[in-house]
């Protein structure tokens, strides 16, 4: 009986279950969707937020929002797969900690040969998210300067490559040392370790006083204030994430009296929400990946029944780059 990781309530990583999925519930499809054969699952900061409650799930629930593997069925008005298919997803419902599930063909994206499924699992929220920060929220030209938030972990590494490769020049905050010598590894030209660095000054140093035109920031309460302390005028602050909590309600005027500031609060599933778009993301991202200006580095792998500890090291901070678990 194929298996999953499930969860009844809220809490720590102790809620996360094992739990046998009914072969019959899997061949029960929809007429529009697939069932894929995992091979590796991808995991992410927002896969907490959902077992944490803090973004609300109907329960009992699966987890995890990415996957690759094989796709075993189709349903009968599913065009874009067919059995066979080696293909990938990041976004749809959580159900991806799972040997093998049901999904909305519309949602899959079929894998290049070069990519295997250990690195696409790790690559396609990351990635794609990477690619919407860099190439549609804000455009990195040639000659910015660039300030990513939390540079060493999976979205970090993949913006600091990719900016690189756009001819920007990267400042980036770590943790620590060994975070900053791999974060400069991956292209970032300025790496801060904020324990015991005032990035915020570090950043006007740099820059000559003149600020950023947009930082990246996926930290939220502990770093947004400062982010925005980094800004040039006109510049643009990206919030995409929250790993040391929500940001608490804004008072306008700092935008105005700081320089006219723009800030915008995305999401990935925003921006590929149409499948066009899903498409021409997902090829962009393969394409940096296959001309090996981005190198996805995939540091941990779990076993899928071991996602429990693959939570509370996330948490930790323990983590660098991608980590997969493994059906």
């Amino acid at each position: 009986m194929p298996h999953a990781i499930r969860i009844h309530e809220t809490g720590g990583p102790e809620v996360l279950r094992w739990e046998e999925v009914g072969v019959s519930q899997l061949s029960q499809l929809a007429p529009n969707e697939a069932r894929v054969r995992h091979e590796a699952v991808g995991l992410n900061f927002i896969d907490v937020y959902f077992r944490t409650g803090r973004y609300p799930l109907a329960l009992p629930s699966g987890l995890g929002l990415e996957g690759a593997g094989v796709v075993e069925a189709i349903g009968s008005a599913v065009t874009e797969v067919k059995v066979g298919d080696r293909v990938a997803y990041a976004g749809g419902p959580p159900g991806a900690y799972a040997e093998a599930r049901n999904i909305p063909a519309d949602r899959l994206v079929k894998l290049p040969d070069s990519i295997d499924f250990k690195t696409a699992a790790a690559m396609m929220l990351q990635g794609m998210t990477a690619q919407y920060l860099l190439r549609r929220t804000y455009r990195v030209q040639a000659g910015d300067t660039i300030l990513i938030q939390a540079a060493a972990g999976g979205v970090g590494l993949i913006v600091c490559q990719w900016a690189k490769a756009l001819g920007a020049t990267v400042i980036g905050t770590v943790s620590s040392d060994e975070k900053a010598a791999l974060a400069k590894a991956h292209g970032c030209d300025h790496p801060i370790v904020y324990s015991r660095e005032n990035f915020v000054e570090r950043v006007k140093e740099i820059t000559g006083g003149a600020g950023v035109p947009v930082v990246y920031d996926s930290v939220g309460a502990d770093t947004f204030m400062k982010s925005l302390d980094c800004l040039r005028p006109l510049g643009m602050m990206v919030t995409f994430g929250q790993s040391a909590g929500p940001v608490a309600p804004v008072d306008t005027q700092e935008l105005s009296k700081r320089g006219s500031l723009f800030l915008t609060r995305p999401t990935l599933f925003t921006y590929i929400a149409k499948r066009a778009d899903l498409l021409q993301t997902a090829q962009e991202l393969f394409d940096v990946v296959g001309s090996g200006k981005v190198k996805i580095e995939v540091n941990q792998t779990y076993a899928l029944q071991d996602a429990a500890q693959a939570h509370i090291d996330l948490e930790a901070r323990k983590t660098t780059g991608s980590t997969v678990l493994l059906p």
